[in-house]
């Protein structure tokens, strides 16, 4: 048996027999061996200056550029002091505070992200974060199965990000449900579909806004179509969109989730995500996931604890909503950070600046032959660029690589849809300055010359 790991020689065989691998190794061929080979020198040890050369040197071959990209990750101006408080060591853990005797602060900067999160939302509760945007997506709909019990039919509008679409379609490959895909009409959900499919038979509706094309949705008639069939109806939103838009209680949703990435959480390589789930109080108790409550101690002061725990999977077992359990409460804590830095007026600040930088360029487009964006349709900061055909595009995104920039994400690559086939997806924020978004616009015209 190897120490900690309760696997012997057989049973490691018996694994990889079972998936047709010959040797543990294999399992990372596919990683740079730099990764995986032992340093010779490694035994002497590294002064702390060679150390950060070292580093240094690896980390010059990632190659650096103005991005454009956005697609569901998006680069915001974080404040250092954000980084700073969050790495103080009292914050460095993940996992829940369980004592609460000894962890009244990391308690009290949950409450306060719930607290931010149900302001933003308009609803009644928020529970103290789960993985990311599109795993929120799953609570979403798992938490209507477990309401609506004797409906199997689910509405999705195939809005959604892609990446969300496909994690839900993998959970519900094991649920006894019905996935149900509402197309777009006009930038938003068919309204019109959502009328002929909604029943007594479908538990709910799930949309996003600003979708995936960062289009801004139009859900003036939804709510009521699918509460008159006692439903659910959940959104998910950038929460630094609702700055500018409808939050989710002005357009009568039941459930908000999304992520808080955009709320001072940085880029690197996909990540850091922290998603969120908002319900209006008849939900509460089918919420999943830890939620943080305020009381009072033996003395009477102010305090915090873990509530409502009946409910949870280490209580209820296979009776409860979710099987989370730990979450992302340190990014949880770095939302909750910065939004106490930026305050109210910074948040609406950061929100407007990425709409008017956006917008600016997408005006700016508009006069660029050989290219097309959409004249009428509502969008945040983000909004499809579209050529005349793939090989266009891709000789664009090559010469704007040549000069450092990357010009945005190819949606074909993500959505696989003939009508995305010529179609990049541009995200400006309020980091971008004016002199990037006209270099932007510069390079277009000698790309398409």
């Amino acid at each position: 048996m190897y120490t900690y790991v309760p696997h012997s020689l057989d049973q490691v065989q018996h694994m990889l027999d079972a998936i047709g691998v010959k040797k543990v190794s294999d399992l990372f061929s596919h990683i740079d061996g730099i990764f995986l080979s032992s340093n010779e020198d490694s035994s002497k040890g590294m002064s702390e200056e060679e150390l950060r050369r070292y580093f240094e040197k690896i980390a010059n071959k990632n190659k650096r550029g103005l991005s454009f990209l956005g697609f569901g990750i998006y680069s915001h101006i974080i404040p250092s002091a954000v980084n700073a408080l969050a790495s103080l060591p009292q914050f460095v853990t993940s996992y829940t505070p369980y004592q609460a005797e000894t962890s009244q602060g990391y308690l009290q900067a949950i409450f306060e992200f719930q607290s931010y999160i149900t302001t933003l939302t308009g609803l009644d509760v928020a529970n103290a974060s789960l993985y990311d945007g599109h795993s929120a997506a799953v609570e979403a709909i798992n938490l209507m199965c477990h309401t609506q019990k004797k409906r199997k039919k689910v509405l999705i509008s195939s809005t959604l990000h892609p990446f969300t679409i496909i994690v839900i379609t993998t959970w519900a490959v094991l649920q006894d449900i019905e996935l149900i895909y509402v197309g777009m009409c006009r930038g938003s959900v068919d309204v019109d579909r959502v009328k002929e499919l909604m029943s007594e038979e479908v538990m709910g509706l799930l949309v996003q806004s600003p979708n995936r094309y960062g289009f801004i949705e139009d859900y003036s008639e939804v709510a009521s179509i699918v509460h008159s069939h006692k439903g659910l109806f959940a959104i998910s939103s950038d929460p630094l969109s609702v700055a500018l838009q409808k939050n989710a209680r002005q357009w009568g949703a039941d459930i908000a989730i999304g992520d808080t990435q955009t709320l001072g959480l940085p880029l690197a390589f996909g990540g850091a995500t922290c998603g969120y789930m908002s319900v209006d109080s008849p939900l509460m108790r089918k919420i999943p996931g830890r939620i943080v409550g305020q009381t009072v101690d033996m003395e009477g002061k102010r305090a915090f604890c873990l509530t409502l725990q009946a409910r949870e999977q280490h209580i209820t077992r296979y009776r409860s909503t979710s099987n989370i359990c730990s979450n992302h409460a340190h990014f949880a804590l770095t939302s909750t950070i910065y939004l106490a830095l930026v305050g109210d007026a910074g948040f609406k600040e950061v929100a407007k600046q990425s709409y008017d930088k956006a917008h600016y360029l997408h005006s700016e487009l508009q006069k660029v032959e050989h290219v097309v964006v959409s004249g009428t349709i509502a969008f945040f900061c983000e909004f499809p660029l579209v050529f005349e055909s793939v090989k266009v595009m891709e000789s664009v995104i090559k010469y704007f690589l040549s000069k450092g920039v990357y010009i945005g994400v190819p949606l074909y690559k993500f959505t696989h849809s003939l009508e995305d086939s010529a179609t990049l997806l541009v995200a400006v924020t309020e980091k971008h300055t004016k002199e990037e978004i006209d270099l932007f616009v510069t390079l277009l015209k000698e790309a398409l010359q």
